[in-house]
């Protein structure tokens, strides 16, 4: 297992990506394409849908679309950053974390797309919070959304954990899958991730799920993932950006209407990425944990990102104009379905 970097080592990360490129996002679209990255995410599962159907290149018209998919938000935030994409679904901590190094020139968030969906699951041997203390614990990345949810977590119970996996609770920053594996070796305790992981982690032997996120906030509504644009796509071709609004809707109400075709083209497109078949079972269940939408759960962003400023994951940072809910509204409008509001508590004209 990898040893955790200090603190604020991901926003390090995404300036050394900013100043290595200039912090210019033109290089993807510029023969007229666009490329979106996404994640192999239960929690991603409007761009799972949206490609795999054709559904974003029916929108796009006759803009070429390109993708890429990763495996952490820092990568895909540095990809936004080198122009390497024009847009990415993103959760709320890289997102944040691209826009404070960025100065707030680099990106904005169009669309909410996914919230819920994650949670801690831990071994036979934990049967309640307080048996937490002395276990080694896994999040996807070190500042990341589920890092810092796990940490405020353990703050909140009076227990330290640094950033080196010491502590009260050894936290230990791996990826989705390494996690999957520890778990089933015996090597951590348990492990806050998102969907599918957090259902594949149940269904190992002893494990059940010790908390579910959405206990944790008002109304069980907090932001997993979002849809970003870079600024510079936003500015200079925002007909890109509204046709790939249009895909991003309409696979939203795929996933809420046709939940059995969704489920079908979650699995056939996470199994062509990830390279191994996907328990049609598990995807049903890690689907139903999950409330895809585009309202931004706006409040949950700030607070996230208040949390991770809080536990010295990153400094303090201004979210306005963080949101560009504009096109969206628009579209929305269109259909006569209620507008989604930002951060200033009201939704833009």
């Amino acid at each position: 297992m990898r040893a955790a970097p200090p603190p604020r080592a991901l926003a390090a990360a995404l300036a050394l990506g900013l100043a290595a490129t200039g912090c210019t996002a033109a290089g993807a679209g510029e023969d007229g394409g666009l490329t979106l990255g996404y994640f192999p995410n239960v929690t991603h599962a409007p761009a799972l849908v949206g490609v795999k159907n054709g559904i974003f290149e029916e929108a796009l018209g006759g803009i070429r679309l390109d993708t890429r998919t990763f495996n952490s938000g820092p990568d895909a935030v540095n990809a936004l950053f080198s122009g390497e994409i024009d847009a990415a679904y993103l959760g709320p901590s890289p997102a944040v974390n691209g826009w404070y190094q960025s100065e707030g020139e680099a990106l904005r968030i169009v669309a909410g797309a996914a919230t819920q969906g994650t949670g801690l699951v831990v071994d036979e041997e934990i049967r309640e919070v307080a048996d937490l203390r002395g276990a080694r614990l896994a999040t996807p990345q070190l500042g990341g959304t589920q890092d810092v949810a796990l940490r405020w977590f353990v703050r909140e119970q009076g227990w330290d954990a640094d950033t080196a996996g010491g502590g009260d609770v050894s936290i230990l920053p791996q990826t989705n899958h390494e996690a999957v594996n520890a778990f089933a070796a015996g090597e951590i305790d348990g492990a806050w991730l998102p969907e599918p992981y957090l259902g594949r982690l149940l269904e190992k032997e002893g494990a059940h799920q010790l908390v579910d996120e959405a206990d944790r906030w008002p109304g069980g509504h907090f932001v997993t993932t979002h849809l970003v644009v870079g600024a510079d796509l936003l500015e200079e071709r925002p007909e890109a950006v509204e046709a790939l609004l249009r895909g991003h809707i309409e696979a939203v109400d795929l996933l809420g209407e046709d939940p059995g075709a969704a489920r079908r083209a979650v699995s056939d497109h996470l199994e062509a990425l990830t390279g191994s078949a996907v328990d049609p079972v598990l995807t049903e269940a890690a689907l139903d944990n999950v409330t895809f939408t585009v309202d931004p759960a706006a409040d949950s962003l700030r607070t996230g990102a208040e949390r991770a400023a809080a536990l010295g994951l990153l400094d303090p940072v201004d979210l306005t104009g963080i949101y560009a809910l504009d096109p969206l509204n628009s579209l929305l409008a269109e259909d006569g379905r209620e507008r989604v509001t930002g951060l200033e508590g009201k939704a833009t004209p």
